[in-house]
């Protein structure tokens, strides 16, 4: 167990001081970037050394996970024949195990929020990779919404099992309902690479 939760937060379309103000209401004091692309098209304070920046002068702890924690992974053997991720692919990988073990490592002496950009964390890899794999690890995981609101992950998995068409309270396979639920939800947000190439002989399972 850690000494503290492992919060995960959405930066959107936030201003920046909204943003820090939102980490500040939750007492956070590292943020762990989990983008595979450490920058915002349209949001320019979300670009990494903008951002880590911002933090440093707030106090507040930057590091970046991208690599180890993204859902936009370049290894080819991590996509099916169609170019989606796979995010139990991504998840049995030593970066991906180091990743997490690092961040529960850091919330012995932090309080965490694991960064990504979409607002929702049902349409996000931070809840269905990195959640999860946290939450496997018996660490209480919180999700900061975009109105400052906190939501334990068990809530926010009942909620994507529930617009899956699950009914976790009546399941007399919870677990099992969560793997087909993370499977059903990846299978829609996951990212897409265009123009990829299987690696030969390779066979989805």
């Amino acid at each position: 167990m850690t000494k503290h939760p492992i919060f995960t937060i959405g930066h959107s379309n936030h201003s920046l001081e909204g943003f820090l103000a939102l980490l500040s209401k939750h007492r956070v004091t590292a943020v762990a970037d989990v983008r595979s692309a450490p920058w915002s098209r349209f949001n320019a304070h979300f670009n990494r050394n903008t951002l880590s920046a911002a933090l440093k002068a707030r106090g507040i702890h930057y590091v970046y996970l991208g690599r180890e924690l993204g859902g936009r992974p370049e290894d080819p053997a991590l996509y099916d024949e169609g170019g989606h991720v796979r995010y139990e692919r991504i998840a049995r990988t030593s970066d991906f195990r180091d990743g997490v073990a690092r961040v529960v490592g850091g919330a012995a002496k932090h309080s965490i929020a694991l960064m990504c950009a979409e607002k929702e964390p049902l349409d996000c890899h931070r809840t269905h990779l990195v959640a999860q794999a946290l939450d496997a690890e018996g660490v209480e995981v919180m999700h900061i919404l975009a109105d400052g609101g906190l939501e334990r992950h068990a809530r926010t998995m009942d909620r994507s099992m529930a617009d899956s068409g699950g009914k976790p309270d009546e399941d007399l396979f919870p677990d099992a309902l969560i793997e087909e639920t993370t499977k059903d939800r990846s299978g829609r947000i996951a990212f897409v690479r265009k123009n990829h190439v299987p690696e030969p002989g390779r066979k989805d399972r």
